[in-house]
């Protein structure tokens, strides 16, 4: 699609970066965790899967969490996230591939590269499990998806409305994300993704992306048909009280070291009150 004509200037600048980062010189092969498979397996634990993100830093928060990314990455697993999502974009995130190697030998679960991949020869930069392609800013859609399974990659393909949905699912996306941020005025509304839910086919694993900041709003997508949710600022931006194994802020948003954040949302469902 590559539509860029109604997108924030942060994303434009995103992007142009992005275009303009190399790919990698040898071709890979990945021997990939099954995203799927570690949904399937936290909810047979009775929990709420949960991707959980290293972010360092990104154009919508304020400032720049520093902790090593290998900690965070192994307090998220220990709170109960089923699989993590890994920025490696480096100008506007903060991210690296050196941090997604590291973090990939240290965990047992699947990680997500989240990056703005562009271009084929991207995919050979570093071995994820799964890598993010956004429909909105890929040309060759299915090409690309191609490309990144014939990897071994799976391909978490990110939409924003009913139209890149159906431009997914006619590539052969079998994990779609529902991105609930607005890319013209970075604004998030959870009824997206409760209004392009209905459309997803049944046997596609789905994804709700962004504005997921408490239990109840983690409850609400689950309601919607989320299979699974990706957390990003509220696991990683909350504050850092130890004062009970689920603590919560008064409004019910995480409040909480990573791995207590994490517990938050992985036992949303089992820990909701009437």
């Amino acid at each position: 699609m590559n539509d860029t004509a109604e997108v924030a200037p942060a994303v434009r600048s995103i992007l142009a970066a992005a275009r303009d980062r190399d790919g990698g010189d040898e071709r890979l092969s990945v021997d990939a965790r099954s995203l799927p498979q570690a949904f399937d397996a936290a909810e047979e634990g009775g929990k709420l899967p949960v991707i959980a993100e290293v972010k360092p830093t990104s154009p919508t928060t304020e400032g720049t969490r520093d902790d090593d990314p290998v900690e965070l990455a192994r307090q998220m697993v220990d709170g109960g996230a089923a699989a993590l999502s890994v920025l490696t974009e480096p100008e506007h995130f903060g991210g690296s591939t050196e941090n997604l190697r590291r973090i990939r030998e240290a965990v047992d679960v699947p990680v997500l590269r989240k990056d703005f991949v562009v271009r084929e020869d991207q995919l050979d930069v570093v071995e994820a499990d799964a890598v993010l392609l956004i429909a909105r800013f890929v040309d060759d859609l299915s090409g690309l998806l191609d490309a990144a399974e014939s990897r071994g990659f799976q391909a978490l393909v990110e939409v924003h409305d009913g139209e890149e949905l159906a431009e997914a699912i006619d590539a052969g996306a079998s994990i779609v994300g529902v991105n609930n941020r607005d890319l013209a005025k970075l604004e998030v509304d959870l009824s997206t993704f409760e209004s392009v839910a209905p459309a997803v086919p049944e046997g596609v694993t789905l994804v709700a992306e962004s504005g997921v900041t408490t239990p109840d709003d983690a409850r609400r997508m689950r309601a919607a048909g989320a299979d699974a949710l990706l957390v990003g600022s509220a696991i990683m931006d909350a504050g850092k009280s130890r004062d009970s194994p689920n603590a919560q802020n008064a409004d019910g948003s995480a409040h909480g070291d990573v791995r207590t954040n994490t517990e938050t949302f992985v036992t949303a469902e089992t820990n909701e009150h009437p």
